[in-house]
């Protein structure tokens, strides 16, 4: 047993602080974990040569500042994570190791408001297809990130009435998964996964405070604050949409009128555009089209850029982020919807709060959620256990 405060349990307490800094950028170099950990580079040294020894990383030549360094990742067959995403139309799965590489990645069609146990089967299903695909054994499987389109009861882990999702009010979306996969599962909605996944893969890296505006079926924020995600004490912060722009406008699914979503969301747009381009347009539809030049849906597009300004320029007098990365389909039609969102900023926003905000389109398209979800299985898996199980001569499966 290691004393509190002995040499034993401060080397433990460093190996671990390496070990944490490396799972959560996916690979470093001996000075990046020095400067992230604030540790000696000599002591860096040694616990990486211990590390490597006992196969929990891998070290490969690199180059950093035209200097040669030694990058330092997790060892690729240490364990893996899965990350499942269920929208509002579909179900995405991804596989990845702890070197944060994706091993394999499938999505298919869904409806899963007819039921969350269809839901369930299909995702258990295509997670051991992955599995299978991938020739991992499932005693590596060291956590499961979960997102859904909706807010999650921090105390309960319940699917809150909000949500997108009517036949899912009230599940316990994560307890419902590990019944059926064994493993840990962690679960959060797919606006803060979708930051989650920009700030590790995308257009999100190397900054500490941003929000990840998505517009789909409804509109959500995840908020990042200091480089973690900010939840709120009840797991509701980051919800936007529900941002009063006009008290005498359309009813709102919350019961509220002209909430921001009233006027951006999907199924408030386009019956603005249908009686002129058809039932059957879609989001993607518009914005295809207002990038071929159609005037119609240039406008609208312009219109939604513009009422998501206003609640940006909200977020930043109140949380003063430094990047705004906007997903979902509408990131597709760049700056016809990027340059009516700044407009907006610059108008409502204090001028030294729209000074420092950059405002970008999501790098991941539609895989934001689904990556975020393995970056969440990331940070969640515990660094002791890892070390437990690569420092001792019989690695135990993860549990």
């Amino acid at each position: 047993m290691e004393t509190p405060g002995s040499q034993s349990s401060l080397h433990r307490a460093n190996l671990e602080r390496v070990v944490r800094a490396v799972r959560m950028a996916g690979s470093l170099t001996q000075a990046e974990i020095a400067r992230t950990t604030g540790l000696s580079a000599a002591t860096v040294s040694n616990i990486v040569r211990e590390l490597k020894e006992g196969g929990t990383v891998e070290v490969t030549p690199t180059s950093a500042g035209g200097r040669r360094a030694r990058s330092v990742s997790l060892s690729g067959d240490a364990g893996i994570v899965i990350g499942v995403d269920f929208g509002h139309t579909h179900l995405r799965v991804a596989v990845g190791n702890l070197a944060h590489q994706v091993l394999a990645e499938e999505a298919e069609p869904l409806d899963v408001d007819a039921s969350s146990a269809q839901g369930f089967d299909r995702a258990e299903e295509l997670v051991s297809r992955l599995i299978e695909a991938t020739g991992v054994d499932r005693s590596k499987i060291a956590g499961v990130g979960l997102g859904v389109p909706g807010p999650i009861d921090l105390e309960s882990g319940t699917l809150g009435s909000s949500a997108i999702l009517p036949g899912w009010i009230g599940t316990r979306p994560a307890e419902e998964l590990r019944g059926r996969l064994g493993v840990p599962v962690h679960v959060d909605n797919d606006a803060n996964l979708g930051a989650l996944g920009e700030m590790v893969w995308g257009s999100g890296r190397g900054v500490r405070d941003l929000a990840y505006i998505k517009v789909a079926s409804g509109v959500g924020a995840g908020l990042v604050i200091n480089g973690r995600i900010y939840r709120g004490p009840g797991g509701t912060a980051g919800e936007i949409g529900h941002i009063t722009l006009d008290e005498s406008g359309p009813v709102c699914r919350c019961g509220n009128r002209g909430c921001l979503e009233t006027f951006t969301a999907a199924r408030y747009v386009l019956p603005l555009l249908q009686p002129s381009h058809g039932p059957d347009l879609t989001v993607e539809g518009v914005v295809r089209l207002a990038r071929d030049g159609d005037p119609g849906c240039r406008r609208v597009i312009a219109d939604v850029g513009r009422h998501i300004g206003s609640g940006v320029a909200n977020l930043c007098n109140l949380l003063n982020p430094s990047r705004v990365v906007l997903g979902g389909d509408l990131a597709e039609a760049g700056e016809l919807v990027l340059g009516p969102i700044r407009e907006s900023v610059s108008r409502y926003a204090i001028p030294s709060a729209a000074r420092q905000l950059t405002v970008l389109p999501g790098a991941l398209g539609g895989r934001a959620e689904v990556l975020g979800a393995l970056a969440l299985a990331l940070s969640e898996m515990g660094d002791s256990t890892l070390l437990d199980g690569t420092l001792t001569a019989a690695a135990p499966a993860f549990t």
